[in-house]
């Protein structure tokens, strides 16, 4: 009986000793891990992802922004120039000043549209023949035309538009968001990115959380049958195995965090952990498109090879706002695949092709269920392209003066704001830099962009920067 009692007495301290060990060498190696994360920040919330108050009602709940990365030009889409058309072949007059190009445009000769605009609606706006099916939807649409940008090149550009400022490492607005409502659903990201082929110049640093805690990154979804990596549980591992794993990696990193009250990070990599459990179940289901009915997926143009990987995000897009996730970017030319600095008729072509339909059925889709009235929808790029031409039928780029469009979530329909010059290189009267279209989408959502801050460094950082205002009649 001796004997028996001393040897169960040796296995439990043998496994006490080994569990404690084993606990501690875990907290080394996790907190190492975290360390090379940078995930040691301090200022996270307990619970990073609770749902918080908004500063003021919201007209909309989520937002799906459409980005055309490469600068797509507004002169051929959404902003026509009759002046343009009668100086066609002309230099530039000495009136619209002197400008500074990213690619130092030699023949700068005035370049008119070739495509034919047509007023649509009942409110009568102007859209090109690039867009035909997204023209049936103008009066939903406020398109703003005299956007413009700090930054002459993509990196800075696109890192602009997505962050407010042309340098990387500040916060994405999908992560300011996150953090300052936090998540709708506890089975999916707050947060996702949407690529078509290429990653965007600038890499993942333009859905990073910057100096936010890495909680409210975005989480990139890709093309495919399985658009999230890694989330499938090995083969053989039963979801009661799977469960077990991760009850114990929480328990040791629980005793961690007993020696660690102030490691506000460490709760975060946990609930990560969860969030990647449960997503196990409810991501396949959220991502299946299979579910979706022929008739849907035609309004989409997943049926046509030139269409399917726009409309397969836009309808993935549908289907994760319709889950909660509060924000969704799809890149559409991930990579600059609108920067047509030579034959913009072939480029500006191809990418019309692939987005329209797409975007049209979005719209369409989402007003059906009754969704477009608390989903905002943003389309742009990160700047527009010159009046001039560049190689002789291609356009540089244009910071100065450009379109970017809004609709639903309160946006009111059928307007434009703000306007271009004669020819359609800056922006005159009005004019909206990106600090004041993020301005106008936090507001949206019901987010004040000088209340929502962030102390580092003893410094209140807001996404505006210090800029910024929302934007007059932009809403009902």
């Amino acid at each position: 009986m001796l004997d028996r009692l001393s040897h169960n007495w040796r296995v439990q301290s043998r496994r006490q000793f080994f569990t404690q060990a084993g606990s501690g060498l875990a907290g080394i190696a996790l907190a190492n891990l975290l360390h090379q994360d940078g995930a040691l920040a301090a200022s996270a919330p307990v619970d990073p992802m609770a749902p918080k108050q908004p500063h003021h009602a919201p007209k909309a709940k989520s937002i799906i922004w459409l980005f055309m990365e490469g600068g797509p030009s507004h002169i051929d889409l959404f902003d026509p120039k009759p002046k343009l058309k009668e100086l066609n072949g002309q230099p530039m007059p000495a009136s619209f000043g002197k400008v500074v190009t990213a690619m130092g445009t030699a023949n700068n000769t005035l370049m008119a549209s070739q495509r034919t605009f047509k007023q649509h609606g009942q409110s009568g706006l102007w859209v090109s023949d690039w867009y035909p099916n997204i023209a049936e939807h103008v009066d939903d649409l406020a398109v703003i035309r005299s956007c413009w940008a700090d930054g002459l090149n993509h990196v800075g550009s696109v890192s602009q538009m997505n962050t407010g400022d042309i340098l990387a490492g500040r916060p994405s607005m999908g992560a300011w968001l996150t953090y300052g409502l936090g998540s709708a659903n506890r089975n999916l990201p707050s947060f996702v990115v949407l690529l078509d082929d290429k990653e965007p110049v600038g890499g993942t640093k333009i859905w990073s959380s910057g100096f936010l805690p890495a909680s409210f990154q975005g989480t990139q979804f890709r093309q495919g049958d399985t658009p999230i990596l890694h989330l499938k549980a090995p083969n053989g591992i039963s979801d009661e195995e799977q469960r077990g794993k991760l009850a114990y990696l929480k328990e040791l990193n629980q005793r961690y965090d007993q020696q660690r009250s102030d490691d506000s990070e460490l709760d975060a990599r946990v609930r990560s952990y969860e969030l990647a459990y449960q997503m196990q179940s409810a991501a396949p289901e959220a991502v299946d498109l299979n579910s979706e009915t022929a008739a849907t997926k035609k309004m989409y143009g997943i049926d046509d090879p030139e269409t399917a990987a726009y409309g397969k995000n836009c309808l993935m897009a549908r289907r994760l706002v319709e889950r909660g996730v509060r924000f969704v970017e799809l890149y559409c030319g991930s990579g600059s695949g609108w920067d047509a600095h030579n034959n913009i008729e072939g480029n500006h072509s191809k990418w019309c092709r692939a987005s329209d339909k797409p975007i049209a059925g979005l719209l369409a889709d989402l007003k059906s269920r009754g969704m477009l009235k608390d989903t905002l929808v943003v389309w742009g790029g990160e700047f527009g392209r010159t009046p001039f031409n560049e190689k002789g039928t291609g356009r540089d780029h244009n910071p100065w003066g450009f379109t970017m469009w809004m609709a639903g979530g309160g946006v009111k329909g059928g307007q434009t704001i703000g306007e271009t010059d004669e020819i359609g290189l800056r922006g005159v009267g009005e004019r909206y830099h990106v600090h004041d279209i993020h301005a106008s989408i936090l507001d949206l959502l019901g987010l004040d962009h000088e209340r929502l801050t962030y102390t580092r460094n003893g410094r209140a950082e807001r996404p505006t920067i210090v800029g910024g205002s929302v934007i007059k009649n932009l809403t009902t």
